[in-house]
């Protein structure tokens, strides 16, 4: 039986249990429980924070976990993103008052202040530049405005949270980062099917499956606008100068490669979701 550990709380937490339940996996109810069996899976879930996750993964205590990008670099833990799970995206980002204009090389004798400490002093030691890094676990958008720090590093999403604090971003992303699963350096039995499930889920979320009739005078056109993961399948209909297509298209390209293929001649275009694949 392996151990997974999950975010019991903030932005990953709910997407990162609604993935898992998609993959065939069985999640906890009630926000309380911090221990889930899922006998008929072999797998034992526990609810973590998310900044501990990849302490707990590293240290081999357990064997894989969901956590973020940044989190996993900012704790130096010896665990091992394996694979990008599509959700939680951000950016990490410098940002200073909003009256200035600021340059990275201005970082150099400023106090930084951030709740990641270990990825923005290798980032600035990366860039050989000398600045002193503020510890703070939360509201770090409010350390300039009450003189704690000069410009801070944090989480970026939409950047209105920085706004009404009448600070700017600047300089390019320190990291960009999204929800990724994570293992330590053991072999564990039953990590693979965990990836594979994982993977048809992340996958399946970006294809969509096209189905549409097509002359065959049309076909070679339609089969370039939708080639599929391989080869789109194509079926006899009961019109011998018509053929049945099926075919995976990228989700965010569905709409445009409808409209194209409309305009060739392919009616009865219809669309349907995938809950989850192998390939």
């Amino acid at each position: 039986m392996i151990r997974i550990a999950v975010p019991n709380k903030g932005s990953l937490a709910d997407s990162s249990i609604a993935i898992l339940k998609e993959a065939g996996y069985r999640q906890r109810v009630d926000a309380r429980d911090l221990v889930l069996l899922d006998p008929e899976n072999g797998v034992e879930f526990y609810y973590l924070r998310p900044r501990d996750i990849a302490i707990y993964v590293g240290s081999g205590e357990l064997e894989a976990g969901i956590t973020g990008r940044d989190l996993l670099i900012d704790s130096g833990a010896p665990a091992k993103e394996i694979l990008s799970l599509g959700f939680g995206g951000s950016t990490f980002r410098f940002a200073g008052s909003a009256d200035r204009d600021w340059k990275i090389s201005d970082l150099a004798g400023k106090r930084i202040a951030t709740a990641y400490p270990g990825l923005v002093a290798d980032h600035l030691k990366d860039l050989k530049i000398s600045a002193e890094v503020v510890r703070l676990d939360g509201a770090v958008e409010s350390s300039v405005r009450l003189g704690v720090a000069d410009v801070i590093a944090d989480v970026v999403s939409t950047g209105n949270t920085l706004r009404q604090a009448g600070l700017k971003i600047f300089g390019e992303p320190i990291l960009n980062s999204e929800a990724v699963l994570i293992k330590n350096a053991s072999q564990a039995d039953g990590l693979e099917i965990l990836m594979r499930r994982l993977q048809g889920v992340v996958t399946a979320r970006q294809y969509v499956l096209l189905d549409y009739d097509i002359p065959k005078s049309a076909l070679d056109r339609a089969c370039e606008l939708t080639p599929g993961l391989e080869s789109p399948t194509i079926s006899p209909l009961q019109k011998s100068d018509w053929v049945a297509v099926r075919a995976m298209v990228p989700r965010q390209d569905t709409n445009a490669v409808m409209d194209d293929l409309w305009t060739i001649g392919a009616r009865g275009i219809l669309v349907t979701d995938i809950h989850a694949c192998r390939l």
